[in-house]
């Protein structure tokens, strides 16, 4: 990953000159990042992008030519630049876990650190993760709906940008996706890589038949025929079978067709029928063509034979929702080792945050493992001898629920100490299978993709309390 400590907005420089103009820049802050509730459909979202947060962190540093162009703007003076030559982080990090199944209003990445070098990283923390958090959880909802058959992420030549294509395919496949037609991203991250030939093959030769003998002849081993070229069930599929039948007397069996166009309901029944009359029952049928979770979902509704879904384009741009909206909020400063709590107040109650330095803790229920309920409290609040609880709407506070029998689990992990990381990231498809066991401890009418039950994420009654007295101007 490249060096990224000049991808941040001018206004996180001109703060950051103010502080040290003012004499706060050692001043210890507190901040948050959370998302707010983007839609009716999107009920949760897969955390994603935590690996390169660290890296960026861990490669923050302003090159000489960098100073150079901040001098150029005459807005800095040379003490400020050599404050910046300086730089590095030296504060705290925690963040949940990529994988994880979060909901609005939670903070998943806690910073505590000057705020010089706090304010310094925000754009780049929001830009890093509400992208591959966002891509993440497309691609959970297209392999919910693809319901047991495998994803192929291949949208990188509709991505918005090399960038969005290359950490895109990565958080495609912490959703869920078996593989990638992003051959750079499999190299950078061990995805598995997929794919087989475009229509522009087939049109290379004089015919659709020497096309498809051509490319078994190259690949016997991995035969996959795009049959839509010209006619999917007069002349793609006859002659597919065709060449299938002169691969298997060679001793090579077909790994199936792929359709990208027309009825693909109705197509690949028939592709189906007429690959398992001719003896081939293990080949599969692949589709593409502008797929996302919805279409999926109808299609297999329609009865449709399709082992794999290539989807590309709605995936990777992440048609329906195109933004996160993850913001970083200040939350708390630390006065003379005294936690002095924060609060931004809006018009908008969706824009009022919550105060304080917190944690996030999941109730679990102890028999089923399914998950009961989300709190959000102070960091300080211990809840390990707590055998019943009551919580209750943040806003509707007549609705309430009391929790027996749970377990719980903080979602925090340490990510960075004093400057220093001090948390693994595992490798990706073992970030996969956490998405993968984070969806089976919820239940189904969390996870619907029309109108979810909307899962409990309430407030202590301690940060509640101090929310209030905040608002009201009593703290």
């Amino acid at each position: 990953m490249r060096n990224l400590t000049m991808m941040t907005d001018l206004y996180q420089l001109t703060m950051m000159y103010g502080y040290w103009k003012c004499g706060i820049d050692r001043n210890i802050s507190v901040f948050d990042m959370f998302y707010r509730k983007q839609s009716d459909e999107m009920n949760y979202v897969i955390f994603a992008g935590l690996e390169q947060l660290i890296d960026y962190i861990n490669d923050l540093k302003f090159a000489q030519k960098d100073l150079d162009y901040l001098r150029s703007l005459n807005l800095f003076d040379e003490g400020f630049l050599d404050k910046l030559r300086d730089f590095h982080f030296t504060g705290d990090i925690d963040a949940v876990v990529e994988g994880t199944i979060v909901f609005p209003g939670e903070p998943l990445v806690r910073v505590k650190a000057p705020i010089f070098e706090a304010q310094l990283i925000e754009t780049a923390l929001l830009c890093i993760i509400n992208h591959q958090t966002l891509i993440a959880t497309k691609a959970c909802r297209v392999v919910q709906a693809a319901d047991g058959g495998s994803v192929l992420e291949f949208g990188l030549r509709r991505a918005q940008g090399p960038d969005a294509g290359i950490y895109g395919a990565r958080a495609a496949v912490i959703g869920g996706a078996s593989s990638t037609s992003n051959v750079l991203s499999g190299e950078m991250f061990g995805i598995p890589i997929s794919g087989t030939h475009a229509h522009s093959w087939v049109m290379s030769f004089p015919d659709e038949l020497t096309a498809f003998r051509a490319y078994a002849k190259a690949f016997p081993k991995s035969c996959l025929l795009l049959v839509d070229t010209y006619d999917t069930l007069r002349s793609g599929m006859p002659n597919a079978i065709k060449v299938f039948k002169e691969l298997r007397q060679e001793g090579y069996e077909p790994l199936g067709i792929r359709l990208d166009s027309g009825d693909l309901a109705y197509l690949s029944r028939e592709a189906r029928r007429i690959m398992d009359e001719a003896g081939f029952p293990n080949a599969k049928v692949c589709a593409s063509g502008d797929l996302d979770e919805v279409l999926i979902r109808d299609l297999k509704l329609q009865g449709a034979c399709i082992d794999t879904w290539g989807v590309g384009t709605k995936l990777i741009t992440s048609q329906g929702c195109p933004s996160l909206g993850g913001v970083y909020k200040l939350s708390a400063e630390l006065v003379d080792g005294k936690v002095v709590p924060k609060i931004k107040i809006s018009e908008n109650p969706a824009k009022i945050t919550n105060p304080g330095i917190k944690k996030i803790l999941r109730f679990y229920d102890k028999n089923t493992k399914k998950a009961l309920a989300d709190l959000i409290a102070l960091d300080h609040e211990d809840y390990s001898n707590v055998e019943t609880l009551t919580i209750f709407d943040p806003i509707d506070t007549w609705k309430q629920k009391t929790l027996h029998d749970f377990t719980i689990r903080e979602l925090y992990v340490p990510v960075f100490r004093n400057g220093k990381s001090v948390y693994e990231s595992p490798g990706l498809m073992s970030i996969q299978k956490n998405t993968f066991h984070e969806l089976d401890t919820f239940w189904d009418q969390y996870k619907r993709m029309l109108n979810p039950h909307i899962y409990k994420v309430d407030l202590s009654q301690e940060l509640w309390t101090l929310k209030q007295k905040m608002l009201n101007g009593a703290y």
